[in-house]
């Protein structure tokens, strides 16, 4: 009995004592975004970094979504007649819901995994512990400019993948169901809405926090050698995956609420 009352203080105090320090860690993290001023040259590695050599693969994936999207939009609008649609359909989807969620998984799986290594293996080294003994700050020098370029990409990288799928979307439309471009533009026009762009972008911004944050978080606690430095990269990923998730869930509530 009292061993099935530790676990059960255990299963309820440590996501409790974990979500604080990880709230700490964040706001620390911010913080040097500001004060002191943040590295140009470091934040600029990492703008590439994030930003540059994950576009061809957020293409590559954007292309191949709107297309299966064209394909399937098609399939179902042709029964009543409303081919047009097609890219009305694919363009609130996509700027709305997928453009974001799926541009984090692909930055999370490629970028995200990386900032979890190189700080768990510089942990697990004693590296970071010879940064402070140095007087360098870990957080402005390791994870601020990792949280600002995640920051800027995402939002970046979203819209990129929003114009590549409608473009997929489009081609389907026009050379496999035969929509004229005219109406297809014309249907875009009219259904799309700004707003709709807007809130993408805004849930790109939160997604790109929640990822980098989390990377760098698992990295800084990584402990145990090699396996530490396996453990602390799954976990970022899974957490990261799983937390964009519910956070989409939340933010389109309530962008649908209010």
């Amino acid at each position: 009995m009292a061993h099935f009352l530790i676990r059960t203080v255990e299963l309820i105090l440590v996501p409790i004592s974990s979500l604080g320090s990880y709230g700490i860690f964040l706001y620390d993290a911010l913080k040097k975004i500001f004060v002191p001023r943040i590295s140009l040259s470091l934040t600029m590695q990492q703008l590439e970094f994030v930003g540059n050599r994950s576009t061809g693969i957020v293409i590559l994936a954007a292309i191949m979504i709107g297309a299966v999207f064209g394909l399937q939009f098609g399939t179902i609008f042709q029964i009543f007649g409303a081919e047009s649609m097609i890219g009305a359909a694919a363009g609130v989807a996509l700027a709305k819901e997928l453009s974001p969620v799926v541009t984090s998984f692909l930055v999370t799986g490629r970028a995200g995994s990386s900032m979890a290594a190189e700080i768990a293996t510089m942990r697990v080294n004693e590296q970071i512990d010879a940064l402070r003994i140095m007087a360098v700050n870990p957080m402005a020098y390791l994870v601020a400019p990792r949280l600002l370029a995640s920051l800027i990409m995402l939002p970046l990288l979203t819209i990129i993948f929003t114009i590549w799928g409608i473009f997929s979307a489009f081609v389907i439309g026009v050379l496999i169901f035969n929509v004229d471009v005219g109406v297809f533009m014309d249907q875009i026009r009219a259904i799309v809405k700004t707003s709709y762009v807007f809130e993408g972008i805004q849930k790109a911004v939160v997604f790109g926090l929640i990822l980098a944050s989390i990377a760098c978080y698992k990295g800084f606690n990584a402990k145990g050698g090699a396996k530490g430095v396996g453990n602390a990269v799954t976990e970022a990923v899974v957490t990261s995956l799983v937390t964009i998730l519910i956070v989409d869930f939340f933010m389109s509530y309530i962008h649908h609420t209010f």
